[in-house]
C-alpha cells in the first residue's frame, strides 16, 4: 500500500488561507510558523517542508492570493457585449473581495510588511488584464471612443471597482451609505460616461451576474 502524503496540496492551502487570516486580524508579526502549524493541527516539520520558512510562506500566501483573485476575474468570460463584460468583471472584484477579504487584503492592503520579487509584482499587475482586454473589445465594437487606451478607462474602472471596495471593507463609507447597494449601479455609472464619450449615450443590458 502507498504511503499516505501528509504534506499535500490540500494541507498547503489550509496552512496559506489560516496565515492570511492571522496577518488580516493582527498583522504579519503576529504570523508565527509554530503557531501556524497548531492552528492547522499539523506539525512545524511540514510547514517548514511545503514553505521553507516564514518568508516562503509570505511568498506563497502573496502568490496564492494573487492568482484565485487572477482566476476568479478571469471566470468570468467574454460576450458579445464588452461593456456589460466590465460591469460584470467589477461585480466579480467585489464578490472575491467580500468572500476572501483575508486574501484580498493581502494583495491590495500593504498587510504583509513584504517587498514582492519583481515576478510576483507582474503576476499582480496582470488582474488587471482580462479588464483591459474587455475595454478593448469594446473599443472595437465601438461602444468606447479610440481617443483612449484601452488601459486608461480600464483603470478607470478598476479604481471605481478599488474604491467603493476597500471602503466597504474597512467599514469606513460614509454613515448610512450602502455601498453594495449601490456598487453595480456606478459600475453602471462609470462605464455608461465612457459609452457617451464614444457617442453610443451609455445604454446597455444590466449584464447577468457572473
Amino acid at each position: 500500500m502507498a504511503r499516505l502524503k501528509t504534506h499535500d496540496e490540500a494541507l498547503r492551502l489550509r496552512l496559506i488561507n489560516r496565515a492570511a487570516a492571522t496577518v488580516f486580524d493582527r498583522g504579519a508579526g503576529a504570523l508565527s510558523l509554530r503557531r501556524l502549524a497548531a492552528d492547522v493541527k499539523t506539525s512545524t516539520t511540514a510547514v517548514y517542508s511545503l514553505f521553507g520558512n516564514k518568508a516562503g510562506l509570505i511568498d506563497s500566501l502573496y502568490q496564492e492570493a494573487v492568482r484565485l483573485f487572477i482566476s476568479r476575474l478571469t471566470a468570468v468570460g467574454s460576450t458579445d457585449d464588452p461593456a456589460a463584460d466590465v460591469v460584470r468583471l467589477g461585480i466579480a472584484y467585489r464578490d472575491y473581495a467580500i468572500a476572501n477579504p483575508h486574501l484580498y487584503g493581502i494583495v491590495f492592503a500593504d498587510r504583509l510588511d513584504y517587498e514582492p520579487a519583481p515576478e510576483r509584482l507582474n503576476e499582480a499587475g496582470s488582474t488587471i488584464e482580462p479588464l483591459v482586454d474587455a475595454v478593448a473589445r469594446g473599443q472595437a465594437a465601438g461602444q468606447f471612443g479610440k481617443e483612449g487606451s484601452a488601459e486608461v478607462i480600464a483603470l478607470s474602472c478598476w479604481g471605481a471597482a478599488h474604491g467603493l471596495v476597500s471602503l466597504e471593507l474597512s467599514g469606513n463609507a460614509p454613515t448610512g451609505l450602502d455601498i453594495g447597494a449601490v456598487y453595480e449601479e456606478t459600475l453602471h455609472a462609470v462605464v455608461s460616461g465612457w459609452r457617451a464619450r464614444a457617442g453610443d449615450g451609455g445604454h446597455s443590458a444590466p449584464p447577468p451576474r457572473p
